[in-house]
C-alpha cells in the first residue's frame, strides 16, 4: 500500500492541484518565498525539481536543510538562506515558479505587504508562474473587524493584513501578471477565508515598482 503521507508529506492541496495540471513540472526552478519547515518541498525535492528557498526564521532554514540532506543530498545548502522577502539575495527573473503559501498575511501594513510582494515578483521570470495563498476578507467581509488599514482581527482569534478581490485585480494589473485561474476562496465556517491567487508574468514593462 502507499503511504501518502510519505509521499506527499504536508504539501498544500491548492499548490498539488497546479502540480497535477503540469504547470509547475519537475525540472523547473521553484522559490518558496517562506517556506516555513519546508511543508512544500519535501514532494518537490524527491520529484528532481530545482528547488530554492527563504525564511527569515533561522531554525525554519535549518530544518529545510536537513531535509534536503534526507531527500535531496545533492541540494547544496546555500540554496536555502535565513532572508526576508523584502531583502532578496536571489537573482532577478532566475525563478520559473514561486510559491508563497500562508506568508504575506502577515505583513504589517501596506508598505511590507508591497515590498514583500515585489520582492517575491522580482525573482520570478517572465512566463513564470506565482502560486499564492493568503488570508482575505472574501466572503466574511461582516464578520471581520479592521484595527488599522488592513491589518484586522479574525473571529477565529487570528490577527492578518487581509486583502481583497478589488485589491488582488488591482496588483495584478499593476504587476503585469495574468490570472491562470478566478481568485478561489475557501471560507472555513465564517471563521477565516484563504484565497489561492496565481498568476503568470509578462513580459516586463517599464515600470511595475508597488
Amino acid at each position: 500500500m502507499i503511504d501518502l503521507q510519505e509521499l506527499f508529506g504536508s504539501v498544500d492541496i491548492y499548490l498539488f492541484d497546479q502540480l497535477l495540471r503540469g504547470r509547475i513540472r519537475p525540472g523547473m526552478r521553484v522559490f518558496d518565498a517562506g517556506c516555513g519547515d519546508g511543508r512544500n518541498l519535501k514532494f518537490l525535492m524527491r520529484e528532481g525539481y530545482d528547488v530554492f528557498a527563504v525564511d527569515p526564521n533561522p531554525q525554519a532554514i535549518a530544518n529545510v536543510r536537513a531535509l534536503a540532506k534526507q531527500v535531496a543530498p545533492h541540494l547544496h545548502e546555500d540554496r536555502f538562506r535565513v532572508e526576508s522577502l523584502e531583502q532578496l539575495s536571489f537573482p532577478d527573473a532566475s525563478a520559473d515558479a514561486v510559491l508563497s503559501s500562508a506568508v504575506l498575511h502577515f505583513a504589517k501594513d501596506d508598505q511590507q505587504f508591497l515590498a514583500m510582494l515585489q520582492g517575491s515578483w522580482r525573482v520570478l521570470r517572465p512566463g513564470g508562474v506565482l502560486f499564492c495563498r493568503l488570508a482575505s476578507t472574501i466572503g466574511i467581509e461582516d464578520s471581520v473587524q479592521t484595527l488599522g488599514g488592513r491589518w484586522s482581527a479574525l473571529p477565529d482569534g487570528s490577527q492578518r493584513y487581509l486583502v481583497d478581490e478589488e485589491f488582488l485585480m488591482d496588483l495584478t494589473g499593476r504587476l503585469g501578471g495574468d490570472l491562470l485561474d478566478p481568485l478561489k476562496t475557501t471560507v472555513v465556517q465564517q471563521q477565516r477565508a484563504m484565497t489561492t491567487w496565481v498568476m503568470r508574468k509578462g513580459t516586463p514593462v517599464a515600470d511595475t515598482s508597488l
